[in-house]
């Protein structure tokens, strides 16, 4: 792992407290998660194989490279982290050393998001390198490395977190153009509903999060937004932001009220929007809730 030093913080010049938090041309900017016991931002680059953090009070950053692509990075209960990559669920410890907890290669097929659920279990995405249709899953990990499949025929799994009560679980499956809605029931879910459906032309449901009030944001791919949807699914707020492709939105900072969000440069010209692949921040943007680590 190798780190960095100094703020980072840039004026993003587009008000309403929206800020650059972390200047990066990251590929595939994905997956930003607080980490509660370190105070600090994790967040990945995808197809670049890294895991990024950034301390907001100090300005320290670190990056650690990874084997594979990587989907997604957790913290562990007993410090280090959990990675959905490539092939399968792997384990950082506390002291850097690699161990495999699920280890599930499937050709042509990688790891996305992923998210740890109330529980402390690992809910993980899949998706083909391809995007077939139907071509990846999402999985329960417990802590003892044991998958249990939720959802089978999945695209491109992303968003997923839980109601403030751990009663409801909110999904994005990115293509279908729908945030969905589901009872949790024991380990598992039921009673999958549409919670709301992006209209044509506004983007594609990517990475989300849920706040102290039920309010589910999420960040619209090729939408150039982030918006709030409140429990009944009603638009009642839109953030625009200075990059196309937002990927996912995470509260973070000491109170949890700083919006977070990760961004992509993949498919753009080196001289298209600066920002992208950055990390952007929306101060005081409201409540968010305090994540659990995963218990493996």
């Amino acid at each position: 792992m190798s780190e960095t030093n100094g703020a980072t913080g840039v004026g993003a010049g587009a008000g309403g407290g929206l800020d650059v938090a972390v200047r990066a041309a990251a590929e595939l900017g994905e997956g930003p998660t607080w980490d509660a016991a370190a105070q600090r931002l994790i967040w990945v680059d995808i197809l670049s194989s890294r895991v990024h953090t950034y301390d907001p009070a100090g300005g320290r950053r670190t990056v650690l490279a990874t084997e594979q692509h990587v989907g997604a990075a957790k913290p562990r209960a007993g410090g280090g982290l959990v990675v959905n990559l490539r092939d399968g669920i792997g384990l950082y410890g506390a002291d850097g050393a690699f161990s495999w907890l699920a280890h599930e290669p499937v050709p042509g097929r990688r790891g996305n998001d992923a998210a740890v659920a109330p529980d402390g279990s690992l809910w993980a995405g899949t998706m083909r390198y391809d995007e077939a249709t139907g071509g990846g899953t999402l999985s329960r990990i417990a802590p003892d490395g044991s998958r249990t499949e939720i959802l089978p025929d999945v695209t491109v799994s992303n968003g997923t977190g839980w109601s403030p009560d751990g009663s409801l679980m909110y999904y994005a499956d990115t293509p279908t153009c729908r945030i969905d809605v589901f009872d949790v029931a024991g380990e598992g879910v039921t009673g999958r509903r549409p919670f709301v459906r992006i209209e044509d032309g506004a983007g594609f449901p990517d990475g989300l999060c849920v706040d102290a009030d039920g309010c589910v944001w999420v960040a619209l791919w090729d939408g150039g937004a982030v918006r709030r949807y409140t429990p009944d699914g009603t638009l009642d707020r839109v953030v625009e932001l200075p990059v196309r492709r937002p990927t996912a939105c995470a509260f973070g900072g000491s109170g949890l009220t700083d919006l977070y969000v990760t961004s992509a440069r993949v498919g753009l010209g080196p001289a298209e929007q600066p920002l992208a692949g950055s990390v952007l921040v929306l101060a005081t943007a409201g409540q968010g809730l305090a994540q659990p680590a995963f218990k493996g």
